[in-house]
């Protein structure tokens, strides 16, 4: 077990009222700007072919926060003989490269799927953590942990209705995420204390990995992303328990997850085929270019092999 340090809001052993979640929400600041680094790039000339539909806004300021518009990109020229294709990023704010992979994506490579594929991209779900880096939202809720059309998390409920509005329909979803060392140094401690047990500790694992649906797993479909992968950046080892995160390797940089009882975004949807990817910013091994590309590069051999190429 590894040392952790007390959380400093709240009692141990009790969950977080009202006032310890306002003071959660007190340290909170605005690191970055949504505005600059998520909506100037989609409100720019985008890709042939491609357009951008606003689905919802987030009003935070009875919270002292902002208000969002929340953005998605789809197809113009959508056609039902088409496989259709959902794209999301940033549920979890923090994980920078969630968003801009996905943007990176939809600017270099959108174009060469377009006469094959429906895309439907929202490319940051979680506008308020983008700009605290932050893995909650304000309420101090976590959307990945509550996707479901009734979702406390506004987030997540508008993501759901989004998606089942202009994509009722999805063969493949790719979900875009990161494993941070702030995971164990902040939100996991924070995540205890909010919710009044004790912090739990895994290590970070020193890499890009995989989260498969444990109903779904297709394992042959997890393979060709993960070899995609690691000629872009290294690919996560198991810990010498044969985890990662606690979790079981399933095989060389996959774990599974029972994506719909626990309310992740990954379990949104009944798409044959679906992953979750998780790139590790913090290692000395990789770049923030790097990372972008791994997310990229897992969106368009996901297409491939959808498309059987």
């Amino acid at each position: 077990m590894h040392p952790t340090t007390p959380y400093p809001i709240g009692t141990p052993g009790r969950p977080w009222g009202a006032a310890e979640r306002a003071a959660w929400l007190a340290r909170q600041t605005v690191q970055r700007s949504y505005a600059d680094e998520v909506l100037a790039p989609l409100q720019a000339q985008g890709p042939a072919g491609a357009e951008c539909v606003q689905y919802g806004e987030l009003d935070y300021t009875a919270l002292g926060a902002g208000r969002y518009p929340l953005m998605a990109v789809r197809s113009r020229d959508w056609r039902a003989g088409r496989p259709t294709v959902l794209v999301t990023g940033g549920v979890h704010g923090y994980e920078t490269s969630g968003v801009q992979g996905a943007l990176l994506w939809l600017r270099r490579d959108f174009e060469r799927y377009a006469k094959d594929v429906n895309v439907l991209m929202l490319p940051a779900i979680s506008p308020w953590a983008y700009e605290t880096i932050n893995r909650w939202n304000p309420l101090a809720l976590d959307p990945n942990r509550l996707f479901r059309p009734d979702s406390p998390a506004l987030e997540a409920r508008l993501a759901w209705a989004c998606v089942a509005a202009q994509a009722p329909q999805v063969d493949l979803h790719v979900d875009l995420h990161e494993t941070t060392d702030s995971d164990n140094s902040e939100f996991g401690p924070a995540r205890a204390a909010r919710d009044g047990k004790a912090s739990e500790w895994h290590e970070v694992p020193d890499g890009f990995y995989l989260v498969a649906d444990s109903a779904r797993p297709e394992p042959d479909f997890q393979r060709a992303l993960i070899e995609a992968v690691a000629r872009v950046t290294p690919i996560a080892a198991a810990d010498p328990q044969g985890c990662l995160i606690g979790t079981p390797v399933q095989q060389p940089g996959v774990i599974h997850y029972d994506m719909g009882p626990l309310g992740l975004c990954g379990g949104m949807t009944a798409a044959r085929l679906h992953t979750t990817t998780e790139v590790y910013p913090d290692s000395p091994r990789t770049t923030p270019a790097q990372c972008n590309e791994a997310q990229a590069v897992t969106v368009s051999r996901a297409i491939d092999y959808l498309l059987g190429a």
